[in-house]
C-alpha cells in the first residue's frame, strides 16, 4: 500500500471530512477507522475500514445502503483515490457488507445454474463498480458460463451467458420510477363523462380512494 494510504495518514483526513458532512447534514453516527477485515478476502481485501453506529444507522442501510455508498464514494474523491484504489476502503454498518457479499455470491451461483438450464442470458440489476467486481469473482471458476458487464453510467450491469456465446445482449434499461404527483389523473367538467361531477362513479371512485366502502345499489 502507498504511503498516502495508511492509517496514520488517511484516518485524520477521513474523520476530517466526515466531521464536516455530520455537521452540514445532522446526522447523528458515530464511526470507528481501523485496518481493514478479511472476511470474504477472494472477494473484498480492503486496507481501511469504517464503522458506522449510532442512531441514524438505519438511514445508511435504507433502500440497498445507498446513503452508506454514497457516503463511501464522497469521501473515497475527497482522498483523491483513482477509481482503480476504491476496494482499498471499506465503509460497513451493522455487517452489512459481509451479508451483502454473501447475497451476491449466492446469486451469480443461481443465476449461472439458470442460464445452464436454459441458454437465455440473466441480467442483474445495476450495480456499482464493487459489486459487480464480487458477480465476476464469484463466476471466475465457472467453465459452461460467463459474467460480462454490458451498459454504461448507471445502467451498468452484470450478464451472465453461455460461455460460447458470441454477442452479448444489450443492458436491459429499468423503468424509471414516476413521482405520484405526476401521475396525470383525469379531471372531468360539465361536457365530461356521465356522472363525473354529479355523482355517481366519479364520487363512488372517491369514496373508494379515502377508504371508505363504496355504496351497494338501493333496494
Amino acid at each position: 500500500m502507498s504511503e498516502k494510504y495508511t492509517l496514520a495518514d488517511s484516518k485524520p483526513r477521513i474523520e476530517q471530512f466526515l466531521n464536516r458532512v455530520f455537521n452540514l447534514a445532522g446526522f447523528k453516527l458515530d464511526y470507528a477507522v481501523a485496518e481493514g477485515e478479511t472476511p470474504h478476502p477472494h472477494f473484498e481485501n480492503p486496507d481501511l475500514m469504517v464503522r458506522f453506529s449510532g442512531a441514524d444507522v438505519d438511514l445508511l442501510l435504507a433502500n440497498k445502503a445507498e446513503l452508506l455508498l454514497a457516503l463511501e464514494q464522497l469521501t473515497m474523491e475527497a482522498l483523491g483515490m483513482a477509481a482503480e484504489e476504491h476496494s482499498r476502503v471499506c465503509f460497513d454498518a451493522n455487517d452489512y457488507r459481509v451479508l451483502r457479499i454473501e447475497e451476491l455470491r449466492m446469486s451469480a451461483l443461481a443465476a449461472a445454474e439458470r442460464v445452464k438450464k436454459t441458454h437465455i442470458p440473466f441480467h442483474f440489476s445495476p450495480m456499482n463498480s464493487r459489486e459487480r467486481r464480487i458477480l465476476h469473482l464469484a463466476l471466475r471458476d465457472e467453465t459452461e458460463v460467463r459474467s460480462e458487464s454490458v451498459g454504461v453510467g448507471p445502467i451498468r450491469q452484470v450478464v451472465v451467458v453461455p460461455s460460447d456465446l458470441k454477442t452479448l445482449p444489450e443492458p436491459v434499461i429499468p423503468p424509471r420510477p414516476r413521482p405520484e404527483d405526476d401521475t396525470p389523473r383525469p379531471r372531468f367538467g360539465r361536457g365530461g363523462p356521465r356522472g363525473g361531477d354529479r355523482g355517481g362513479s366519479g364520487r363512488g371512485g372517491d369514496r373508494d380512494r379515502r377508504g371508505g366502502p363504496p355504496r351497494g345499489p338501493r333496494r
